[in-house]
């Protein structure tokens, strides 16, 4: 990709020892001229991935879209003094993952769903064919697994990793208790939720109010506003959000009056309330999210 490939990022920081580094939701911005996954979801919709920092400690959560964003985020906490380097995924989806192999010399703990899905599917995902191009070598598969829950250390921060299946069955998000952050992957995002797995909506919703149980005083999602992002993250009425977005997709079945309503329409209630806000590019996230929740609880009408 090269140094083009990294000229939008921004680099925030939305509390102390955290940095985002976000990327996309810039006008004209595109990886390629042809359909590619970096543009779809990632770039299209704004992509960040984390560092928390202490001392010559970090932890990055998530690598990013690119060898290049990865290389950006150890060279910039490098230059702090950083040298000892942990990798935690969220979740196995490419836009998480690409940038691993800057980071083949470090540990990178995963939840044992998600190495069991990149294992599953290296070799397509090397070669570009899961997903269409670009193709992700190396990938650099986890070194150290755990279920439910793993506490790790990052000089003077205690970090919980915390398994969930919202979004995806394999979501891992962090917890940080001593300042009540939550980094929450792709679990919550700003305006909605990306649906690939409409048949654990039930599980969604149950896992999401085990995350709002936790009463986090800021949420940091990989896909949000920047805006929000740099002022110190959203609070938790972006898990109630992506809660009713949820429940109301399941009312798109029995109610199809419903599946024809546009994102403002449908969300309109947590668009006043100021939960989450309008990005357009989310119109089209919506219009996928309605088929594929018809497509798994309808039967088929074709011959």
């Amino acid at each position: 990709m090269g140094s083009a490939a990294i000229q939008h990022v921004r680099i925030l920081q939305p509390a102390p020892d955290v940095y985002a580094f976000f990327d996309g939701r810039t006008e004209n911005q595109r990886f390629a001229d042809y359909p590619n996954w970096v543009d779809d979801g990632a770039l299209s919709l704004g992509i960040a991935s984390y560092a928390l920092v202490s001392d010559d400690e970090a932890l990055i959560y998530d690598t990013h879209i690119s060898l290049d964003h990865a290389a950006l985020i150890r060279s910039t906490l490098e230059a702090k003094g950083v040298r000892k380097f942990t990798v935690v995924l969220s979740h196995w989806h490419l836009d998480h993952v690409a940038g691993t192999g800057v980071f083949a010399d470090c540990p990178v703990i995963a939840n044992r769903r998600t190495a069991a899905h990149l294992e599953r599917q290296k070799t397509e995902i090397e070669a570009g064919t899961l997903e269409g191009p670009p193709s992700i070598s190396p990938l650099v598969l986890p070194t150290t697994l755990f279920e439910d829950e793993m506490t790790i250390v990052i000089g003077k921060h205690e970090v919980r990793l915390i398994e969930a299946n919202i979004h995806s069955d394999d979501a891992t998000v962090l917890w940080l208790p001593q300042t009540r952050l939550l980094f929450a992957g792709d679990t919550v995002e700003d305006t909605i939720t990306y649906v690939g797995e409409p048949q654990n909506f039930a599980q969604h919703l149950v896992d999401l109010e085990r995350l709002r149980s936790l009463r986090p005083a800021a949420i940091l999602p990989n896909h949000g506003a920047p805006e929000v992002i740099a002022s110190g993250g959203y609070d938790d009425t972006l898990i109630d959000a992506t809660a009713a977005y949820i429940k109301a997709l399941r009312r798109c079945i029995e109610q199809p009056q419903q599946r024809s309503l546009d994102l403002r329409a449908f969300i309109a209630r947590e668009l006043e309330a100021g939960w989450v806000h309008y990005f357009e590019p989310y119109e089209a996230v919506h219009e996928k999210n309605i088929a594929t929740t018809l497509a798994l609880a309808l039967p088929s009408t074709g011959s």
